[in-house]
């Protein structure tokens, strides 16, 4: 019986969360340009930020059809113009931030001014943009009155006077008055995709009585107030990603350490976890420990991707990132200072094959580089690595391995080409990119990651994130 309990309740999340049922179309007519191609970019999901259509030169007073698949909607897109004012103008852009939910749009645009009102409009009848530019409107003039007073109660020195105490009653009221206003908006077009966007307008309570410190912890204590868990759909605005982004900035503002902002960043994951795990749904407690894993990994921050693993084994934790967090905790347990580090066949200098562990060498040190010739970081940190390799007496305390992980056919091109700039260290391409046996052994999930090696015992020396670290480590 619980079985059958456990399989209704998953069929209605999934419905929850994929509730539109057919695709759309957005047509879109151009005109006061010569000519004009069209992008659409997701601004959420697993495809936010890339184009998910595109389409050749529109000329103007012509049209285009664009049409969005189910599994993309609700969302929340960007249409991008590369118009041209002439046939031999060069093409400039614009964009237009749109939502679309079940209704067919038809947007009437004049790419330079796509955001002017007199210039560029939906079709009589359209909701969810219709919606969304009301409320902005509104929302600006209801939170500005709010703002004003609180940058006097923020800037204000006399926190006992009786003028700074009639603030906060006035304060709380406006306050009070505001939040109400957003639920009655919310309740009013709660039919529509851009409402789930309001949530995320609702100001929690401040105690300005209390020292900073005591405001800040307050603040972090009502964060969360108003925000519904149990709604699948706040994870298709973008509002969510950048609401959580400004909740992590406060802790990091916290920090005056690396060591003590990683410890911040974990108490924060765990609180921000819990306040969605508990009576949230699945799917939104799953994406919370997805984004604080991303931002882990993307910043190195291993004691916060420790902090995931009671979530892991829990079955209402819909987590995409399941495999990838295990396979990282791995990496944090068996990739440590003073174990071997794993073998791999290279080429050495005479053209053979030979093993890592065995591999031949003067000095000191190897240093294996995992790289991606398209990877900023990557970019960045050989920027620095490179140069320094050039000093001779670098050159004779370490041998470099650089192991490419780029495995598509545009980044085997990029590769091809950079890597042959990198003269002097020995480069190889894993096949297989990121899931070759090789990347595997090193428990590699993102790019660059450095492990310095012992050339003589073939130990862990260290695992630097940058040339500074990489220098303190061969001393």
């Amino acid at each position: 019986m619980k079985f059958k309990i456990l399989v209704i309740s998953l069929l209605a999340v999934v419905f929850q969360l994929n509730a539109q049922t057919r695709d759309i179309t957005i047509t879109v007519h151009i005109r006061g340009v010569w000519n004009s191609k069209i992008s659409l970019l997701a601004l959420s999901g697993p495809n936010a930020g890339k184009p998910i259509a595109e389409l050749s030169p529109v000329k103007s007073n012509e049209s285009a059809i664009v049409t969005v698949a189910k599994d993309q909607l609700p969302g929340e897109f960007v249409i991008r113009f590369d118009y041209k004012d002439k046939e031999t103008s060069t093409p400039y852009p614009s964009e237009k931030h749109i939502f679309a939910y079940s209704q067919n749009l038809e947007l009437f645009v004049n790419p330079p001014f796509c955001n002017n009102m007199d210039s560029t409009w939906f079709q009589k009848g359209e909701i969810e943009n219709t919606v969304y530019a009301d409320f902005s409107k509104e929302n600006f003039k209801q939170k500005e009155k709010l703002g004003v007073l609180q940058n006097f109660l923020m800037s204000y020195d006399d926190t006992h006077s009786t003028l700074y105490r009639t603030g906060i009653t006035e304060y709380e009221k406006r306050r009070t008055n505001y939040n109400r206003w957003i639920e009655k908006q919310i309740a009013q077009h709660k039919k529509t995709f851009v409402s789930k966007a309001f949530k995320f307008q609702y100001v929690p309570a401040m105690e300005w009585e209390d020292s900073l410190v005591d405001r800040v912890n307050g603040m972090i204590a009502h964060y969360f107030d108003g925000i519904d868990f149990k709604d699948t759909l706040i994870l298709k605005t973008s509002d969510m990603i950048q609401w959580m982004n400004k909740y992590v900035n406060i802790y990091g503002a916290m920090s005056t350490t690396p060591a003590l902002r990683d410890s911040l960043l974990s108490v924060a994951a765990t609180i921000a976890i819990d306040k969605a795990r508990v009576g949230g749904n699945p799917f939104v407690y799953g994406w919370m420990v997805d984004y604080f894993y991303n931002g882990f990994e993307a910043n190195n921050i291993p004691v916060g991707i420790k902090a995931l693993q009671p979530y892991l084994d829990d079955p209402s934790c819909y987590t995409n990132k399941k495999q990838q967090i295990e396979k990282r905790l791995n990496g944090i347990k068996k990739l440590v200072v003073g174990s071997p580090a794993p073998d791999f066949n290279i080429i050495n200098d005479a053209g053979t094959n030979t093993q890592f562990s065995t591999y031949s060498t003067t000095c000191r040190y190897k240093l294996v580089l995992f790289w991606s010739a398209g990877c900023d970081h990557c970019k960045e940190l050989i920027k620095n690595l490179y140069p320094w390799y050039q000093q001779i007496s670098n050159k004779k305390a370490v041998e470099i391995f650089a192991l490419g992980i780029d495995d598509t056919e545009a980044d085997i091109k990029l590769w091809d080409k950079v890597h042959t700039l990198l003269k002097g260290w020995k480069h190889m391409l894993l096949k297989g990119g990121i899931n070759s046996k090789v990347a595997n052994a090193y428990f590699i999930l993102s790019t660059p990651v450095m492990v310095l090696v012992d050339a003589q015992t073939n130990k862990i020396v260290a695992l630097p994130e940058s040339v500074e670290q990489l220098e303190t480590a061969m001393k």
